[in-house]
């Protein structure tokens, strides 16, 4: 039997919906992850003094996120540094 287009549009469509459906899920967890149990141990290895660039590598973030994490800890951050500009020296 031939299925019309209607009938694979409608099976496409379901097969989106299911990897949605688990990519939905597979974020949620991730973002879990993240929140209670990467968050807080990245938190205490920096207070036990762990280098912050080897934190970050470890967790997989970014500095605006773990400067984050540490800063809502009452860790110390200093603040960003301006830019330079390349081609100028100061006198």
């Amino acid at each position: 039997m031939t299925e019309i287009p209607e009938e694979q549009q409608a099976a496409a469509l379901r097969a989106v919906k299911d990897a949605g459906e688990r990519r939905a899920a597979l974020l949620k967890q991730a973002e879990e992850i993240l929140t209670k149990e990467i968050k807080p141990a990245a938190v205490n290895a920096a207070r036990l003094g762990a280098g912050r660039s080897r934190i970050r590598q470890l967790a997989g973030v970014g500095p605006t996120v773990l400067y984050r994490w540490l800063t809502e800890a009452g860790l110390p951050v200093r603040e960003k540094s301006a830019p330079t500009r390349k081609g100028k020296r100061s006198a």
